[in-house]
């Protein structure tokens, strides 16, 4: 998985705002085929930070050069397994990843490193050293379920979340299940993504009237009780 900086723009939404855009998108856009039949997918990401949180200060403070690690996937099937490294410069957002196996993944979660250096690519490679250095952990255990839509022109992907639900990080979470909890109030979130420009009829098509892309983050409103 390259990298590749791309546009991303987030707004919070509210549920009469999701229900619209959604019937729009449906109808104009193509639907993500990960979404089977119901159109949706459940995603499960556990976020990285150090001992002073910097990872999280420096997304409610809007630093232009920050970046996150967090392992992901999807629909409770841990055959497909994905450690991700997202960075953001000036605005712009890429992200690097890596398969893992869930034997792999345990051992991370339990402080077992000596296999990233072995085995890992370099998005593991690059955690180890900031785990040893950094004090990187995982912090943040956050679910989600996620609707995507797709137009080829400037490769623009929305996805609409909702039931955003979070937990505090236990080290057996692939093997035992725990209670998660409502995150951010209820809200919903519509993200808008691109590469080098969005077409027209994208941008009227998602509009809200005159409200602004925000800073809204998933990770940082997972944090709030945790």
């Amino acid at each position: 998985m390259g990298q590749n900086f791309r546009h991303e723009y987030k707004f919070q939404i509210n549920p009469g705002e999701y229900q619209r855009l959604r019937a729009r998108l449906k109808t104009f856009l193509r639907p993500d085929p990960h979404g089977g039949q119901k159109g949706e997918y459940r995603i499960r990401s556990v976020y990285f930070d150090d001992l002073k949180d910097k990872a999280l200060w420096e997304k409610i403070e809007g630093t232009d050069l920050r970046e996150k690690f967090r392992l992901r996937y999807y629909n409770d099937d841990l055959s497909f397994l994905v450690l991700e490294k997202k960075s953001k410069i000036n605005g712009l957002c890429s992200k690097q990843g890596e398969r893992l196996t869930a034997e792999q993944a345990s051992c991370l979660f339990h402080g077992d490193l000596t296999w990233m250096l072995e085995e890992g690519g370099p998005v593991s490679r690059e955690l180890f050293i900031k785990m040893k250095n950094q004090r990187l952990a995982p912090k943040l255990v956050l679910d989600y379920r996620r609707e995507a839509f797709l137009y080829p022109a400037g490769n623009v992907r929305v996805t609409l979340d909702k039931e955003i639900r979070s937990a505090r990080f236990w080290p057996e979470l692939l093997t035992t299940s725990r209670p998660t909890f409502p995150a951010a109030g209820g809200a919903m979130l519509m993200e808008v993504k691109y590469d080098q420009f969005l077409p027209e009829a994208i941008r009227e098509l998602v509009q809200l009237g005159s409200r602004l892309a925000g800073s809204f983050s998933k990770y940082a409103a997972g944090r709030a009780f945790w």
